[in-house]
């Protein structure tokens, strides 16, 4: 065998070969324009206070969606911008469509406005549209004009044929409209936004040049409010290298202190969010971006979790997302696009933990929470979950679900929280059993409804085992237990004696039926009222001894050398003690006769 094959870099250059001609790694190159920055500065810093957000989802949005939205699916999605909190909001190309052209005039001419929020409108670097543009905006008070060209080598070399000057050239006579028209509509505060489109795949220095070409003709630092925005049109490095193209540009472009840096990534390999916020790590004050993600081709950075990311870190994202739900349906409905149910913060299973040992940490979190609440500050600290999903409208139950996969930690959740069953450890191993050879037969989740059904059936439904009526008498020392107890439909009388209630009652079931019973555990607590209704909780009118809140008790017995488990539930908590010593026999009766 030759030296080759046996070497390390043999076997990696096998692994390396294309498995078919269709599949071929080698057609693409390592990325190509990351500036030189040995001394970055981002990796070193942190994000401390929300950037300026602005919405492009009725614009870049739009016109990624199969059938754009109508004018009435556009005003209903301005509104709910306006009332998320957005104050910069792009509502579209007027110059590309008459549907466009129609609602910038519907939102001035009717008022539909705030004075809060500034309308965005894009535009190509030409003549021609640039005055449709100024048209479709005439009478508002505030107003950004977006106008761009293509920067890149790939769109230069093959899409316009034109060398670096010429490039430049038709951005500067871009810069020069603006201002020649801006200037025709003096009642309007004009802000100007330039983007070197494809920044991303464009050789940084050269975008710095064309961007200080076009600030030497709105002049900033004379008092001309201007956006630079730099877009990574086709998201083609990871996160950090376009971190770097940031803040390279930001270091050397001449008028930085002038103008507002601007962001627009999109989402081609997965990092529109994480390019975003090391962007902002990188000196961008400013970022563009849609609810939930939509956009050309994998879409835009989604806003929406940008904005929670800051929110789960303790920043105010100045955006208010607490009614998700709405804002979700809205967004879902006018671009006519279904939601992954794993999309974070809003999906319908992102909060949802079906693994055993999830359900079993988030519940043990809360429970201490709520043991310490003086001990936390209040901050949330929950195993699994970044954030409180209450903050964003939803509630606990969407946080564990059953199946087959889930453990005993997850139904004495859903137990607790829906039905008020804070189970002992001893009894959610014997319960938790029952629950997954259920999820195994059904195979598919179980519902909460089902979970209740089956923990009544189990301990709380022994229909032919019943305690009808009972007293309790302490004599010298010894407490006497006298009852009847319906068995199998007949009527049984016990009688026993012990050191309380419940060794009395037990000491009488192992003389009736000469079994051998002795406990092992034993737990109980207060239901709150208002788990009551409907979880197979009764009352006990045979005996006085009543609490302001229905019991429920839990008793593990050795029956013959076997462990069974039963629960009780009454108003009284001695005959919820004696209905759960019942129902573990019950158990052990029935096990026998199958």
């Amino acid at each position: 065998m030759s030296d080759q094959a046996t070497s390390p870099v043999a076997a990696t250059t096998a692994k390396m070969t294309p498995k078919s001609a269709a599949f071929d790694f080698r057609k693409y190159r390592p990325f190509a324009f990351a500036p030189s920055l040995p001394d970055r500065t981002w990796p070193s810093k942190t994000i401390e206070k929300s950037p300026i957000w602005a919405s492009v989802d009725l614009r870049d949005g739009n016109q990624a969606l199969i059938d754009p939205m109508t004018i009435e699916q556009k005003m209903r999605f301005f509104n709910t911008l306006v009332d998320v909190g957005f104050k910069e909001i792009e509502i579209g190309f007027p110059s590309a469509a008459q549907v466009e052209f129609d609602f910038a005039r519907k939102l001035i001419e009717e008022n539909h406005v705030p004075d809060d929020v500034t309308l965005q409108v894009l535009v190509q670097a030409r003549e021609h549209l640039i005055a449709r543009t100024f048209e479709s905006l005439k009478g508002v008070k505030r107003a950004v004009v977006h106008v761009y060209n293509s920067t890149s080598r790939v769109q230069r070399e093959k899409v316009y044929a034109k060398d670096k000057a010429e490039i430049k050239e038709i951005a500067i006579t871009g810069a020069k409209l603006l201002q020649q028209y801006a200037a025709k509509y003096p009642e309007t505060d004009w802000v100007f936004q330039y983007s070197p489109e494809s920044f991303s795949q464009t050789e940084t220095d050269y975008a710095v040049e064309v961007c200080d070409a076009v600030c030497e003709v709105w002049q900033p630092q004379q008092g001309q409010e201007v956006i630079l925005n730099l877009p990574a049109t086709v998201e083609a490095s990871m996160p950090n290298v376009f971190a770097d193209q940031v803040e390279y540009f930001c270091r050397n472009l001449a008028h930085r202190e002038h103008v507002i840096i601007s962001l627009h990534t999109h989402n081609d390999r997965g990092c529109a969010v994480a390019a975003a916020e090391l962007g902002v790590l990188a000196g961008a004050d400013r970022i563009e971006g849609t609810l939930l993600g939509n956009g050309e081709r994998t879409g835009n950075m989604d806003i929406m979790v940008m904005a929670m990311n800051l929110f789960s870190q303790g920043i105010d994202p100045e955006l208010d997302f607490s009614n998700m739900s709405e804002i979700v349906q809205v967004v879902s409905e006018c671009n006519n696009l279904p939601l992954h149910p794993r999309h974070p913060y809003v999906g319908e299973l992102v909060f949802t933990a079906f693994s055993g040992s999830h359900q079993d940490a988030i519940k043990k979190s809360l429970d201490y929470n709520e043991k310490h609440q003086d001990e936390t500050d209040n901050v949330w600290d929950v195993a699994y979950l970044p954030i409180d999903p209450a903050h964003i409208g939803r509630s606990y139950q969407d946080v564990v679900r059953i199946n087959s996969q889930s453990g005993k930690g997850g139904v004495a959740y859903i137990l607790q929280r829906n039905y008020g069953f804070n189970l002992p450890r001893w009894m959610q191993i014997d319960f938790s059993g029952v629950v997954q050879k259920q999820a195994e037969t059904a195979a598919r989740e179980l519902q909460n409804d089902e979970i209740l059904q089956t923990f009544e059936t189990t301990y709380l439904q022994q229909g032919k085992f019943e305690l009808l009526d009972y007293s309790v008498n302490n004599k010298g020392g010894d407490v006497y237990f006298n009852g009847q107890v319906q068995m199998h439909g007949d009527i049984i009388d016990i009688d026993g004696t012990g050191n309380g209630p419940l060794s009395s009652f037990i000491d009488g079931l192992a003389q009736h039926t000469g079994k051998s019973l002795h406990v092992i555990n034993y737990a109980e607590h207060a239901i709150n009222p208002h788990h009551n209704s409907g979880n197979g909780i009764d009352d006990d009118t045979n005996n006085d001894n009543k609490t302001n809140a229905n019991a429920a008790a839990y008793i593990q017995l050795n029956i013959d050398g076997e462990v069974y488990s039963g629960i009780g539930t009454c108003s009284s908590t001695v005959s919820a003690m004696l209905k759960g010593a019942l129902s573990a026999f019950a158990q052990a009766v029935g096990k026998t006769a199958a």
